[in-house]
């Protein structure tokens, strides 16, 4: 049984409503989750802290709908995720795997970075940072003209959930 925590699954596409005070997806079969708080915009990538859960949520230009992956999830039976609709990706430490055009994952040992270029991906990029002690939202955006570096590292300091946003000149 083992085994089946360990395939990749491919993911249905799902309603995505973004909110105010987070983001909710329906899965395909009539539940919901809710990913609470506005999410951080960070520039290129996001690595998470070592041990959470990573999710990755890439809506449609419309940003009714997207598609869901969990990276590295081995909690979770392949037939929940077909049933709920979420996709799985394994990727292997020291691998990187496509998740969709423009979204990458890299296994870093303990820490998953993800990687987007939100113009490929045609869609806004979220990715969720999670364990049994909190939770953390974050979009993956282009980088600015002119953003000030601090800015970036400032909110990182204050997250407290072990992620970090980083763009590509800090990678």
């Amino acid at each position: 049984m083992s085994e089946n925590l360990r395939n990749d699954v491919a993911p249905d596409t799902l309603p995505v409503e973004l909110d105010p005070d987070g983001v909710e997806v329906e899965y395909s079969d009539g539940r919901s989750v809710f990913y609470h708080g506005v999410p951080r915009k960070a520039e290129g990538s996001v690595t998470s802290g070592p041990g959470k859960d990573v999710h990755v949520l890439v809506t449609d230009p419309t940003e009714t709908e997207g598609v869901l992956v969990y990276v590295n999830d081995r909690k979770t039976h392949d037939d929940i995720l077909r049933d709920s609709g979420v996709g799985r990706v394994i990727v292997d430490r020291g691998e990187t795997e496509s998740l969709f055009p423009g979204v990458e994952a890299t296994n870093h040992g303990y820490r998953i970075e993800v990687r987007a270029d939100p113009e490929t991906a045609m869609g806004r990029v979220f990715v969720f940072v999670e364990d049994e002690l909190g939770e953390a939202s974050y979009e993956i955006v282009a980088p600015e003209e002119g953003e000030k570096e601090g800015e970036r590292a400032t909110e990182t300091g204050a997250s407290g959930d072990g992620a970090t946003p980083e763009g590509p000149e800090e990678a």
